[in-house]
């Protein structure tokens, strides 16, 4: 009942694409340079976003961030 198992060939794999000629350094660095800058600004608008959440109090702080927005929180000479 149902279908044999082996009856359906694999299906065909398909070949890379070959690229007809290959990158010049000019154009890889132009392409890294894009990505870093890309990269540069994701992480930018990520710390923006989460000075912003601390700054609102929607997120916990870690240790470094509270002892540079909050020093006084760390100062011993109390006791």
């Amino acid at each position: 009942m149902g279908a044999e198992e082996g009856s359906n060939p694999p299906p065909p794999q398909a070949a890379p694409a070959a690229r007809p000629q290959p990158i010049t350094p000019a154009e890889f660095l132009s392409w890294k340079q894009r990505k870093d800058a890309e990269e540069a600004a994701r992480k930018a608008e990520a710390a923006q976003k989460r000075e912003a959440d601390i700054a609102s109090g929607a997120v916990q702080m870690n240790g470094r961030e509270l002892f540079k927005h909050e020093p006084w929180v760390f100062d011993n000479s109390i006791y």
